[in-house]
């Protein structure tokens, strides 16, 4: 017996029941706790629409960019047994130049500055 419908089958079957119990399991009650915004168990101090900084934006970014950065070099070092070691480092130093002239050009714009 072919196993694919059958999995399909309990597959759909099982999407169909979670989301018919999904609309009637919940309670819809909200009251004024449930509205209010939450602040780690203190009571709200001001609008929770205030703006952040941006200069906390650009740092974030530049921290997801070298850990990314990271991530792609970490298997480097098993680049030398592949059929040509050198393509692998060129392409590997072409990445760090150009994360490091990044670098430098946010470290020239003051970009990388906490207070001004």
């Amino acid at each position: 017996m072919n196993m694919l419908p059958t999995i399909i089958l309990i597959a759909v079957a099982l999407c169909i029941v979670l989301g018919i119990v999904s609309f009637w399991l919940p309670s819809m009650t909200p009251d004024q706790e449930k509205l209010s915004p939450y602040e780690c168990g203190f009571d709200p101090i001001g609008s929770a629409r205030l703006p952040f900084s941006l200069r906390f934006f650009l740092v974030a970014i530049l921290f997801l960019l070298f850990d990314l950065e990271i991530a792609l070099l970490l298997p480097l070092p098993w680049g030398d047994q592949l059929t040509f070691p050198h393509t692998t480092l060129a392409w590997a130093g072409g990445v760090l130049l150009l994360l490091t002239l990044g670098l430098v050009y946010e470290w020239l714009q003051g970009g990388l500055e906490w207070a001004e």
